[in-house]
């Protein structure tokens, strides 16, 4: 028995904002007549902008607010960027909708219409992302790519005012936000390997309450849930967290699935590549995950931690 009001833990930030409603008005769709209210919520990762986050804890820094309100009972489920959840729920909590993917892709935003290729010599690109970083120093090392933290608006300000030359961003949050004329050129995904879920969106609640299981699953979407738990599963079986240099895409077509995957040094110096296809996300990310393994992907990893 589902009590209402449903109360949705979200971040305040205006693209974490968007995806909370977009999350309340597919569901007022599929189950009307239920109320449902927003908790808006500012977590650490929100609080702490003057250090990369790989230094301060990763990307899950970004939910675990949202985690103790749901513990608390002070909310039902929780809103997420299924890129910012790591790749091991805590004991306790469960994703029972994976869905609503955006573009996956990375995107260049450039302050005078440059793309990549032609970007000059030692220009400035702000980029949160060691895996974004890692990929472009591979293909343009006399760049000098610079941490740069907040959200969207943020970091478009910083851009603007001509702090950057350049930023590495998510398409998926430029299209949400309205904000994809910003964008100077779509990375392929050859260039960029997205981060694992990237664009998709993932409801979390506790795992022992069925029947709000129950009442969230009609907006689970099988496809989107395959390939995301496939890019998941390489974050898992190489214990790398949400900030390691490490990107993950999988792809679907009539249930046959396609993963790939890339691993590098920060300063793309090394840069490993799998691949794999087949129907079973699991299987899949653990052939990934061995390919890897046997290129050197797990000491790579050990000398950044």
């Amino acid at each position: 028995m589902i009590e209402p009001p449903i109360i949705i833990a979200t971040r305040r930030s205006k693209l974490a904002l968007w995806q909370a409603e977009f999350v309340k008005n597919a569901l007022e769709k599929v189950r009307p007549g239920v109320e449902m209210k927003l908790l808006a919520m500012t977590t650490s990762g929100d609080k702490w902008l003057n250090a990369p986050l790989a230094e301060i804890g990763g990307k899950g820094l970004f939910i675990k607010e949202l985690e103790a309100a749901l513990l608390a009972g002070e909310a039902k489920i929780a809103v997420h960027s299924m890129k910012d959840i790591p790749a091991v729920l805590p004991d306790g909590f469960s994703l029972p909708v994976i869905a609503f993917r955006e573009d996956p892709r990375d995107v260049l935003v450039s302050r005078n219409g440059e793309k990549l290729s032609e970007l000059p010599t030692g220009a400035r690109i702000g980029s949160s992302s060691l895996r974004r970083q890692s990929q472009v120093y591979a293909i343009r090392r006399d760049l000098d790519i610079c941490p740069v933290r907040g959200n969207v608006n943020t970091r478009l300000s910083k851009l603007d005012s001509g702090e950057y030359d350049a930023l590495l961003l998510a398409s998926a949050g430029l299209k949400r936000l309205q904000l994809a004329a910003r964008v100077t050129e779509y990375l392929d995904t050859n260039i960029c390997l997205p981060a694992g879920g990237q664009g998709a969106l993932g409801i979390e609640c506790l795992a022992n309450d069925e029947a709000l299981i129950e009442f969230l699953s009609p907006l689970d979407d099988a496809d989107v849930r395959a390939c995301v738990e496939a890019e998941r599963g390489v974050s898992a079986g190489l214990e790398a967290d949400c900030s390691a240099p490490l990107g993950a895409h999988a792809t679907i077509v009539d249930g046959w699935i396609t993963l790939r995957a890339v691993l590098a040094t920060p300063d793309g110096s090394e840069i490993l590549r799998a691949a794999a296809s087949g129907t079973q996300p699991d299987a899949l990310a653990r052939d990934v995950v061995a390919d890897l393994a046997g290129q050197g992907g797990l000491e790579l990893l050990q000398s950044l931690r």
